[in-house]
């Protein structure tokens, strides 16, 4: 992409009010504009399931007009960085049972048994952090959060091989 970043293969942003229609839109976006540059089309898959999870939970949990979204895909010779970025503003009780799902997912040996764990533990909580989870254990993404008073900025980053680029 022209005006990209050195290294990046490819990456876009965009900012928006926070709506649920578009989060399957930009998954299928992600899905389809991904596809090319990985290996594995299971790749893009992963990337996709990602960015809907993400984006899913920024939406529901904004407390304001906006949320910001970003996907990085930074070339690393024959292997490719994903960073997906969400950021909003989120309510207290929202940010700390936020901070509580990212320490336990952290802190997890075993992503599948975690996820596993999470979905039996759903149906009796409001705040299940099974997308995370789900983030983690099935696209398998490492996910850290920043924090500051009421916004939150989510950051997942996964490493997969890469198609070789046309110079």
């Amino acid at each position: 992409m022209d005006g990209s970043p050195k290294g990046h293969a490819a990456y876009f942003e965009m900012s928006f009010y926070p709506n649920v229609e578009l989060v399957s839109t930009v998954r299928r976006f992600v899905l389809n504009a991904y596809q090319r540059l990985f290996l594995d089309p299971e790749i893009a898959d992963q990337v996709a399931l990602a960015t809907h999870e993400l984006l899913e939970n920024a939406v529901k949990y904004s407390q304001d007009d906006v949320t910001h979204f970003r996907v990085d895909v930074v070339r690393h010779q024959d292997r490719g960085e994903v960073i997906i970025t969400t950021k909003n503003r989120a309510n207290a009780d929202d940010v700390r049972n936020l901070e509580q799902n990212i320490t336990e997912l952290r802190g997890s040996d075993d992503p599948f048994a975690f996820y596993q764990q999470k979905m039996r533990e759903a149906a009796r909580r409001e705040h299940s952090g099974l997308g995370l989870a789900r983030v983690r254990a099935e696209a398998e993404m490492e996910m850290t959060c920043e924090m500051s008073g009421e916004l939150v900025v989510i950051h997942a980053r996964g490493t997969y091989p890469m198609r070789h680029h046309d110079g």
